[in-house]
């Protein structure tokens, strides 16, 4: 159990670090090509910045971490995981640049940390063997009959 879990931990970190090098790659290279035209001089300006391929990277790395990640982790769980790095892009753009963060965004991002945990203990719960609703095989062979059969 401890090698699962250290999996997903690694592999969300690894979601959420590709995530958000190709958010704010995409945020850098777009600042670096203005003004917005549509150009060939605005598109050399766009691919003659290294932030666009940083962006092309996260983008990458974020598919494979996530199909790696979709094998494995149940679907709820690593669905809302999926969405951690709105709270880091959100931290980084205030760190990098300057950006203000007001209590809507902090409520935002503790709803969406509260919701990956409260999503996270559910299916551990719910991995516990249940027997109050198995289903007893003669309910399964009648519905395998039909309702008049």
């Amino acid at each position: 159990m401890a090698d699962k879990r250290r999996f997903y931990v690694i592999g969300f970190l690894m979601l959420m670090a590709f995530d958000t090098l190709a958010q704010i790659s995409f945020k850098v290279a777009g600042t670096q090509a203005l003004p917005l035209e549509f150009s060939a001089d605005w598109l050399l300006r766009v691919f003659g910045q290294p932030w666009i391929y940083g962006a092309f990277i996260g983008y990458i790395g974020a598919f494979f971490a996530w199909m790696t990640l979709l094998k494995h982790a149940p679907i709820g769980p690593a669905f809302a995981a999926s969405h951690l790095e709105i709270v880091s892009v959100l931290a980084l753009s205030w760190l990098l640049f300057d950006e203000r963060i007001g209590w809507p965004q902090i409520t935002g991002g503790l709803f969406i940390i509260a919701g990956i945990v409260c999503l996270a203990f559910s299916e551990e719960q719910d991995a516990a063997p249940e027997t109050l609703h198995a289903t007893p095989p003669d309910i399964l062979a009648g519905a395998a009959r039909g309702p008049h059969g």
